[in-house]
C-alpha cells in the first residue's frame, strides 16, 4: 500500500461521514460561547494566582 493510495482512502472515508460531519444537536453559537466563557474563566484564575505581591 503506497502513501498516495492511503491518502486517497482517508479522503474518501472522511467525505462519506454522513452529512459532512455536522450534527443536529451541536449549536455553533452555544459551543463557541461555552468555549469563550471557559477561556475567560481560565484567564481570570490565572490573573488571580499571578500576583507579584
Amino acid at each position: 500500500m503506497s502513501l498516495t493510495s492511503t491518502a486517497h482512502q482517508l479522503v474518501t472515508l472522511a467525505s462519506e461521514g454522513g452529512g459532512g460531519g455536522n450534527h443536529e444537536s451541536l449549536n455553533p453559537y452555544l459551543t463557541g460561547g461555552g468555549a469563550l466563557l471557559a477561556l475567560l474563566f481560565l484567564l481570570w484564575v490565572t490573573t488571580r494566582f499571578n500576583r507579584d505581591r
